[in-house]
């Protein structure tokens, strides 16, 4: 017997909603009123067993105030607190161990993913995938976000060796098996749009309207987005370490050439007196190459010792209308 979709959508347990909604907050307070409103009105027609779940990274504004304000005029609306700033990524690792949905939407609170693309995510995930993600179609950013994001996906891909969509970022749906999975990884460098694509399950894209920035700049300048490729680059991949062994078995070869031809040049007489020069030079540049792979090999170090000190991802601070 077929069931229509109205009707299945809303033929969950009242303890478990049929959809949340997962939202890092970091300096959104003049934005946390219009993004509830407008998720709201998206998603209502379609189903009222719903949760929003905005989690505050501990910004330097009075976004939890207006989360608190929220929630307290709807149970469905739920705060987490954070007890610092531990970055975007661990944040949405809160708001997804503390979401019951049997799908669940994350995205950015800066209204530039549109809640109004939610209904065609679902509509997308009906279909029998696992994870809808959101593909920006146009970005609304400037030139140089433009570029800067670029430039962290295409190194990003190259050194981990996975292919990354720039227009592809954490909007999309996911269905509950997904995000148990997800969170089933412990480890301390978080990114969400690897970590999905890594546990796998049957995944779709829908093109999407990006909004432009309507209050604030974000938080991800050039310097951020390349300590943030460095960290997922040490925690996906060991690709620079076997670069660093490519780049040391090139140069012994090298070496090796250079010296049948100033062995050559020895016994042919051409050589009388070794240069003081091409020492000195070959000190500095060895030199510089040995300390260059004890870094790359001191980070892989770092980031181990960094994992296996087993600390909490995130500490909370606040909560309120969790049991709600």
């Amino acid at each position: 017997m077929l069931i229509p979709i109205a009707l299945m959508l809303n033929l969950t347990v009242a303890n478990a909603p049929f959809l949340s909604i997962v939202s890092p907050v970091y300096r959104a307070e003049q934005l946390i009123d219009e993004l509830i409103r407008r998720i709201q009105q998206s998603i209502e027609p379609i189903t009222e067993n719903y949760e929003i779940v905005l989690v505050d990274d501990r910004g330097p504004d009075n976004s939890w105030g207006r989360i608190v304000a929220q929630a307290n005029r709807d149970s469905r609306i739920k705060g987490v607190r954070l007890s610092r700033n531990f970055g975007q990524h661990r944040a949405i690792t809160a708001g997804l161990e503390h979401a019951k949905g049997e799908w669940v939407v994350v995205m950015d609170c800066d209204l530039q993913d549109q809640p109004e693309e939610i209904p065609k995510l679902l509509a997308e995930a009906q279909e029998g995938n696992d994870i809808v993600f959101a593909r920006r179609v146009d970005r609304q950013d400037t030139a140089l976000k433009r570029f800067s994001s670029w430039s962290f996906y295409r190194m990003l891909s190259y050194l981990t060796e996975t292919k990354q969509d720039p227009a592809i970022a954490n909007f999309g749906i996911y269905h509950r098996k997904v995000i148990d999975a997800v969170l089933s990884l412990r480890e301390s460098i978080r990114y969400f749009p690897t970590m999905v694509r890594w546990v796998g399950f049957r995944t779709s894209a829908v093109a999407v309207e990006h909004a432009e920035r309507s209050e604030g700049t974000s938080s991800y300048n050039f310097k951020r987005l390349l300590y943030l490729a460095l960290d997922i680059i040490l925690a996906y991949s060991d690709k620079p370490l076997r670069l660093a062994v490519k780049l040391g078995l090139g140069i012994s070869v090298m070496a090796f050439i250079m010296v049948l031809i100033m062995l050559y040049r020895f016994a042919t007489g051409q050589i009388v007196v070794l240069g003081y020069t091409s020492l000195i030079i070959s000190v500095w540049f060895f030199s510089g190459l040995l300390l260059s792979v004890l870094g790359v090999v001191g980070l892989y170090v770092g980031k181990v010792f960094e994992q296996v000190k087993n600390r909490p991802l995130y500490l909370v601070d606040l909560a309120i209308n969790l049991d709600a």
